[in-house]
């Protein structure tokens, strides 16, 4: 399949910035975060304030960001790690998605900056405790180290029902990009499939602001939390360096 003229300028345009910020980046062996059998080595460097189009440069690459952290994998024996990108005006929507739209038109969007408010702090704890009981997560660091960042703008995307927040989903955002950086949600509110809700309610808020691509991070199919995002269709993997369209059959 042919690449497209936007990856191909972004790959020349990332060669020339990956040649100058090659010095900043490390490798870090960890314990793979994702429990597969096999030790997470990952490729990083801390950054201060980047431009918008690097940041997106960096996105068309495979990078992804943990904080003031990009970040790729460098696994010498795992490849389960694919990230995946959307293009909101191909989207086709199957008919579970637009069951669950139907499901959730009772819920408030809204968009604000990045906050550790106390409503925020307290929904994410709940999400953490029960989603992660055998961890010691902590809502505050989540924020401090994980959601907050200097490097480029960022946003929530806010859900309530009757006022009452059930779901936060942080995204960075840029003119021709959104990348999906975390969602929490109420765990009482499960049957409403919020993850679904939270990608679709992306798609729609790039397709109004004519944004082409959403990154909605790692797709590992081995991961059942990872792989539902092939449920969007048409996708597209970054396969050998390069995106891959794939359509669900």
């Amino acid at each position: 399949m042919a690449v497209s003229l936007y990856d191909e300028q972004c790959a020349r345009e990332f060669s020339l910035l990956e040649s100058s910020v090659e010095p900043y980046f490390a490798e870090m062996r960890v314990e793979c975060p994702y429990h597969l059998p096999h030790d997470a080595i990952f490729y990083q460097a801390l950054f201060a304030p980047l431009p918008e189009r690097s940041m997106e440069l960096f996105l068309a690459s495979g990078y992804r960001r943990n904080g003031n952290c990009l970040y790729t994998m460098h696994c010498p024996d795992c490849a389960a790690c694919l990230p995946i990108r959307l293009h909101p005006a191909e989207m086709q929507l199957n008919r579970n998605q637009r069951r669950v739209l139907k499901k959730n038109r009772d819920v408030e969007v809204e968009y604000a900056p990045i906050t550790m408010h106390h409503e925020n702090i307290a929904l994410c704890q709940k999400f953490l405790d029960i989603r992660y009981p055998h961890k010691s997560n902590d809502a505050e660091s989540y924020y401090e180290g994980f959601f907050l960042n200097r490097i480029i703008q960022g946003m929530e995307i806010r859900y309530r029902l009757q006022d009452r927040l059930i779901g936060t989903a942080i995204v960075d955002m840029g003119q021709n990009w959104m990348n999906a950086v975390y969602f929490f949600f109420d765990p009482d509110e499960g049957g409403r499939s919020p993850g679904t809700f939270n990608i679709l309610t992306m798609i729609t808020t790039c397709i109004n602001l004519d944004i082409a691509h959403l990154y909605l991070g790692y797709y590992i199919k081995e991961v059942a939390a990872m792989n539902y995002k092939d449920r969007f269709s048409p996708y597209y993997l970054f396969l050998d360096g390069k995106w891959r369209k794939q359509k669900k059959s």
